[in-house]
């Protein structure tokens, strides 16, 4: 099925918030799943998968415990790319400083990626991540992507390492619409109706239609 990037971007705001993400955290996992989706990537996939993942998992089992630490890592032994990664933008300077950042155990990695780009942005220089022979650069508009399909589809890697300054190699096209999956878009749905609030008396007397009365 395909879709337009802003149907893609709209549809994964309103499933990660009905997952329980906080309004800004929706948002940034919604632009970043159109950017990976833009570039060929599914990004859909990999936030319907996520989603379903940490269902009902408070945000704290998997963020970072601590962003000075050498090697992050949650205390769920497993972290959430959205989370971290947010992080990771937030600590771009830090990262100019060490040359690398490493992850440990980091869920569906390529959701991370998106958040390289407001780091790079922030730094005016490229950022890399690499994982389990997956490489992918950017300096904030272009992505340059090294290794085979499978390594950037992988639900768990075990390490996660970004670095800046990068070089940037192997680009890779941006498009306007989107190949998106029959079932993570069912999934998405699913999570998206979550926040549609349940119907009472009330609404459905003040909603269309008659009512209680007849104007006919």
């Amino acid at each position: 099925m395909s879709h337009s990037l802003n149907e893609i971007e709209a549809m994964s705001k309103r499933a990660a918030r009905g997952a329980g993400l906080s309004w800004g955290l929706a948002e940034e996992a919604a632009k970043g799943t159109r950017w990976l989706s833009s570039f060929g990537f599914p990004g859909t996939e990999m936030l319907a998968g996520l989603l379903t993942t940490n269902d009902r998992i408070p945000p704290i089992d998997v963020s970072p415990v601590s962003l000075r630490a050498e090697i992050w890592h949650a205390p769920a032994r497993r972290m959430s790319p959205l989370i971290a990664g947010a992080a990771l933008s937030d600590c771009a300077v830090r990262l100019l400083e060490r040359g690398r950042i490493t992850m440990e155990n980091v869920n569906f990695p390529l959701l991370a990626v998106p958040f390289m780009g407001g780091a790079a942005l922030r730094l005016g220089r490229p950022v890399a991540a690499e994982w389990q022979g997956a490489r992918l650069a950017t300096d904030g508009k272009r992505l340059c992507v090294q290794g085979e399909s499978d390594a950037f589809l992988t639900q768990l890697a075990d390490q996660m390492v970004f670095s800046a300054p990068a070089d940037m190699t192997g680009q890779k096209e941006p498009v306007m619409r989107a190949n998106v999956s029959d079932e993570s878009w069912e999934q998405l749905s699913q999570f998206a109706h979550r926040t549609f609030a349940p119907a009472t008396e009330e609404s459905r007397l003040r909603g269309a239609g008659a009512g209680l009365s007849d104007n006919d």
